[in-house]
């Protein structure tokens, strides 16, 4: 049990509630959309209001540190224990892009508060899951009488997430005896449902590639020259279809090398979640799942590798016939990543895959873009257990597990860091992300704050420094 008092804590934020949401409200009134240049002013506005806002609420280093692109924001407080841990709390200040007429009910940097929820581009990704930490963090102060938190806590908030983060490994290697951590959170997340609270475990990495075929010099007529040169076009198909067995399990060779598997505990702990399945191919727009065999759904899209094709083309596209063989073809893949496996390896693989598989007379180039890594949170870790804790206070009820589907900057912090990623996040699917009417339901965002004025005290007393 951590030293911050329950009821201490729950009177702060309802005694400071309403200036909260003010301030919140103030922050999304900025348009801070990294990905179009007109909003460049607009994004260091954002992040000169976010350092601002983190000075009054009592973090004595608070800097704003530029790059190539947009501005992050760094801010550090460290303990009065100097045996405490250090944490690291990641997110961004940058939005998606938004206007009335893609179908918002009103302005979307105008915050309007409806039937307990905040609308507002932003609300929920992520300005709403990063403010809840300067509340959270006063209130912690508050309930336990501290004059510095019970953790050396730190920030860094980027602001070109939305952006594909191009500028922030660089800014993290730069800047990496700053940012030195025992642990990183993440809160640029969410939970399973308003009734299930959850934390996620781990975020799966990304490899991409394009594979180019080349075959005759330009296109040529099937008639004269079919059946006597090779396709590209054939051979990109049959590459693909090369890409898995008949299992549906990737067919590289190599390609699950070092993969960590699934605990029979966490396959029960997935197994716990109210998942319908039938909802979630509504959402999917599918009728049918498909994957690897012997894994479940969640499974597949949480802890299991893939191969996917993301684009094939090549020869005539228009109408009617243009009887050729084309001179060229391209393949796109990308293949979602798991714990145990490395980019780097997987790049070599596809690479040897792809010679054996591609006959003579077909010239090929591949090119890969730059890789996530995977990041996984062992159950037993110390500090995910203080989260955990600190979620089921203020949720009052048990806290379950997920993992993420998709990939993120948080494995650059965990590359660079050497410290593990925790995910710490109260959105919820409803919340429409990247989409018209994005909100966050208040109930929810106060619970973000109870839960980080529980938190540091929790990694206090629980998590000690050895040195």
């Amino acid at each position: 049990m951590s030293e911050t008092p329950d009821s201490a804590v729950l009177t702060y934020i309802d005694d400071h509630r309403a200036a909260f949401l003010d301030d919140l409200a103030e922050w999304l009134r900025i348009p801070s959309v990294s990905a179009q240049p007109e909003h460049a002013a607009d994004v260091r506005r954002s992040a000169d209001w976010l350092a601002d806002k983190l000075r009054e609420t009592g973090f004595p280093t608070v800097e704003v540190w530029p790059t190539d692109g947009a501005p992050a924001v760094f801010a550090e407080w460290p303990s009065e224990d100097a045996q405490a841990p250090t944490v690291l709390v990641y997110g961004h200040h940058d939005v998606q892009p938004a206007a009335r007429e893609d179908g918002w009910a009103d302005d979307p940097f105008e915050p309007v508060i409806r039937e307990g929820r905040l609308h507002a581009r932003g609300a929920a990704d992520d300005k709403g899951q990063v403010f809840f930490h300067t509340l959270g963090v006063r209130a912690h102060l508050a309930a336990t009488g501290r004059s510095a938190p019970a953790v050396h806590l730190k920030l860094l908030i980027e602001g070109e997430e939305e952006s594909g983060s191009p500028h922030f490994r660089a800014l993290v290697e730069e800047h990496a005896d700053r940012l030195t951590a025992d642990a990183v959170i993440v809160s640029d997340t969410g939970m399973w449902s308003e009734d299930t609270p959850t934390v996620c475990t781990g975020m799966r990495g990304l490899a991409e590639c394009e594979i180019t075929l080349r075959g005759p010099e330009q296109d040529i007529h099937s008639g004269s020259f079919g059946g006597a040169v090779p396709n590209p076009a054939t051979a990109a198909a049959r590459l693909v279809a090369a890409l898995h067995d008949e299992h549906a399990r990737v067919a590289i060779p190599g390609f699950y090398d070092g993969v960590i598997d699934l605990t029979d505990r966490e396959r029960a702990l997935f197994a716990e979640l109210p998942f319908d399945e039938e909802r979630w191919l509504s959402t999917a727009k599918s009728t049918a799942t498909h994957g690897e065999a012997g894994h479940t759904t969640l499974e597949r899209i949480w802890a299991r590798p893939t191969a996917e094709v993301n684009g094939i083309g090549g020869g005539y596209q228009g109408p009617g016939s243009k009887t050729i063989i084309p001179s060229s073809a391209v393949v796109k893949l990308s293949f979602r990543l798991v714990a145990g496996q490395d980019p780097d390896h997987i790049e070599k693989a596809v690479r040897a895959w792809a010679a054996d598989r591609l006959p003579a007379g077909i010239r090929y180039e591949i090119v890969f873009g730059s890789a996530t890594r995977p990041c996984l949170t062992p159950l037993d870790h110390p500090a995910l257990q203080s989260v955990v804790r600190a979620m089921g206070r203020a949720f009052q009820q048990p806290i379950r597990f997920t993992r993420e589907g998709g990939s993120g900057p948080a494995a650059d912090l965990q590359e660079v860091l050497g410290a593990p990623v925790l995910f710490l996040g109260i959105s919820v699917p409803s919340d429409g992300w990247h989409a018209p009417n994005e909100k966050v339901e208040l109930d929810l965002l106060l619970k973000g704050v109870e839960t980080t004025a529980y938190l540091w005290g929790d990694l206090g007393e629980n998590w000690r420094r050895a040195d």
